[in-house]
């Protein structure tokens, strides 16, 4: 982890990268420009500095992320380098383990590609047959 030095500064989307909230840094500048992470409360560039102490809001999929920033970072490193760059709030942590289960109850949607295969219709046919 690299320490903090005041003239150096620290761009949100390298942070997030840094954090690994996201797997590249445009994927981070992308959430970044589509209103899907704040700093403080108020909507951000990804060329905005972020600062320790700073509050922010990510959200990724159906999950929202509330994190207080502990250190500062550009470069990414090991998942347990990137867990001590912020700590995630008490409330964050248990609305994502609730909205977890909620997933994990609801019955599982199927897509499919197309039309079916051949084996995909005898199994139709079969299915209709016996009913």
């Amino acid at each position: 982890m690299m320490p903090q030095r005041d003239v150096e500064k620290f761009r949100i989307d390298k942070w997030l990268y840094a954090a690994r909230f996201f797997k590249t840094r445009s994927l981070a500048a992308e959430a970044i420009e589509s209103g899907k992470v704040h700093i403080n409360g108020a909507r951000v560039k990804p060329a905005k500095t972020v600062a320790i102490g700073d509050m922010l809001t990510i959200r990724i999929a159906h999950y929202q992320y509330e994190i207080k920033v502990l250190a500062l970072s550009n470069k990414r490193g090991s998942a347990s380098e990137a867990q001590q760059l912020y700590q995630e709030t008490d409330a964050s942590r248990k609305a994502r383990e609730v909205l977890a289960e909620q997933i994990k109850i609801q019955p599982q949607q199927f897509y499919t590609k197309g039309r079916p295969t051949k084996r995909d219709r005898r199994e139709i046919d079969r299915f209709k047959n016996r009913q």
